[in-house]
């Protein structure tokens, strides 16, 4: 029996429904540092289409995918935070785009990467 590709909306369940979903825990890791980090929904949509849209037109690592982006993401504000002081941050499709979005055009890259 062979399974069937994660869908977005699989990944968006994956990424807010768990007790331990991906963004609670960058959500909690970052607030330890007084960092408040908040997703906007449009963000999870765009980590969501970016990870179905890699495993499609590469090796599909199902939601294994989704760590890779989320660290890539998020890497420079985890690297920064101990030295931020208290301060609310906001991921929004913009954000998620601004980070990623050369690493996925570039195949090479992104197969590397993500």
């Amino acid at each position: 029996m062979e399974l069937e590709p994660l869908t977005t909306d699989d990944f968006i369940k994956i990424l807010t429904q768990p007790r331990n979903a991906l963004i609670k825990q960058y959500v909690e890791l970052l607030s330890t540092e007084n960092v408040d980090l908040i997703f906007s929904d449009d963000a999870i949509q765009e980590i969501a289409e970016t990870a179905h849209t890699v495993n499609e037109s590469m090796e599909n690592i199902g939601a294994r995918r989704l760590h890779t982006i989320m660290e890539r993401m998020l890497d420079e504000i985890s690297f920064n935070a101990p030295d931020m002081g208290h301060e609310k941050i906001t991921i929004d499709a913009k954000y998620v785009k601004e980070k990623i979005a050369d690493i996925v055009k570039d195949r090479d890259l992104s197969r590397y990467i993500l």
